[in-house]
């Protein structure tokens, strides 16, 4: 029997490979949800995946002053398009969730309808982008909230290693979040390798200190097609070393060129990270909705993938 996307992800012998997608915009009828949905996993019927990540876009002006690259645009309710994309495809979902618009009670009401309108069971909550704002809720109170349910979820959370390169304590919040009931991780799309490896090998070690098992960790990985995805990419806070950024920029493909330079990060942040006995897992999303980066992103899947399980079987022969 197959396993479930959370007993692959509670099982470090497992690969768990994700493919990330946002829902549709904010009035999509029906009918037209359905086609976008069927569109997206026609296209990935070619490959062998073990669930989709759903994502609650926020408005995250809050915490730049930088104008946002593309346009803000409501969505879909990110709950209706997990559970079409689930009863389509027939594999899990993971659902997630920006707690700060509700407050207790209403977020409260929100996981009952979660569970039983929309039968999700696996959840990935974030907090605000920004301290500043009307924030309802924070990720605290949401986790405590969610403890304190009658119902059972199966609880992911956010990890960006930038925070890591710049505060040192990402690990620390890792280990936090995991006694507030975190099984898994999804980070941030990586461009830049090393302050993965140094994420990594402070949670390892902190984890070992303390004599826990650390939680598998699935790393983000997205293709960049051009100069306005590059800014998009920064404008989210995704690191992108001055190097990478010419590399790409300065290519003739850089769309090509993007998926080399995530082949070569994966390569590097296993290779590094190899002795550290942290189970990972892969995510590959596309921040656009432009057709050659979706298919770009289907080809950055095959190669991390193919990286990723040769890994995996050189660990266990070993």
């Amino acid at each position: 029997m197959a396993l479930t996307l959370q007993e692959k992800i509670l099982d470090p012998n497992q690969g768990v490979y994700l493919i990330g997608t946002t829902p549709p915009k904010l009035g999509t009828d029906s009918e037209q949800l359905q086609t976008i949905a069927t569109k997206l996993l026609n296209r990935l019927h070619e490959i062998e995946y073990d669930g989709v990540v759903i994502y609650d876009i926020q408005d995250e002006s809050s915490r730049t002053q930088v104008p946002r690259p593309f346009p803000f645009k409501q969505t879909v309710d990110p709950c209706e398009y997990s559970k079409l994309v689930r009863d389509l495809s027939n594999l899990d979902v993971i659902t997630y969730k920006s707690v700060a618009q509700r407050d207790r009670e209403e977020f409260t009401q929100w996981l009952h309808k979660t569970k039983q309108d929309f039968g999700l069971n696996n959840l990935v909550l974030v907090g605000s982008p920004s301290s500043t704002g009307d924030i309802k809720l924070g990720l605290p109170e949401a986790y405590q909230t969610l403890r304190e349910h009658t119902q059972d979820f199966f609880l992911g959370g956010v990890t960006i290693a930038e925070r890591h390169a710049n505060k040192r304590n990402e690990h620390e919040r890792l280990i936090d979040k995991t006694t507030k009931g975190c099984e898994y991780f999804i980070s941030q799309a990586v461009y830049d390798a090393q302050a993965t490896i140094d994420l990594l090998t402070s949670y390892a070690r902190t984890c070992r200190q303390q004599g826990n098992e650390p939680k598998r960790i699935i790393l983000t990985f997205t293709p960049c097609g051009g100069q306005k995805t590059l800014e998009f990419m920064q404008w989210l806070g995704i690191s992108v070393p001055e190097a990478t950024k010419w590399r790409m920029l300065d290519a003739d493909n850089t769309l090509n060129e993007s998926i080399k330079i995530c082949r070569e990060n994966l390569d590097l942040i296993l290779r590094s990270c190899a002795h550290l006995d942290i189970p990972l897992g892969l995510n590959i999303e596309s921040l656009t909705n432009r057709k050659e980066e979706i298919d770009a992103s289907i080809n950055l899947y095959r190669l991390l993938k193919a990286t990723m399980e040769l890994k995996l079987a050189e660990k266990q022969i070993a």
